[in-house]
């Protein structure tokens, strides 16, 4: 099943966000809890976790991307 991982809203203030760092790759394999992204808003940098165990099929939004909106689509991880 596939699973679509969105930027979330990590504060009152939050509108959007920067992607600034993806540690994982397309076909890479993560495990729920693992750290795949590092996103940027105006006031810190926050750690994106997988929200399931599997593989990530596709990277949707590319590093160094901005004003990205919260509920966004990120990736996209087959679980397995």
């Amino acid at each position: 099943m596939a699973v679509e991982v969105i930027l979330p809203k990590w504060g009152l203030t939050m509108e959007t966000g920067i992607l600034a760092k993806w540690h994982k790759q397309e076909g890479d394999s993560v495990t729920q809890g693992e750290i795949i992204a590092d996103v940027e808003t105006e006031k810190i940098v926050s750690e994106l976790e997988a929200p399931v165990n599997g593989v990530i099929a596709k990277i949707i939004i590319a590093e160094g991307t901005e004003d990205i909106e919260i509920g966004t689509v990120l990736c996209i991880i087959n679980e397995g």
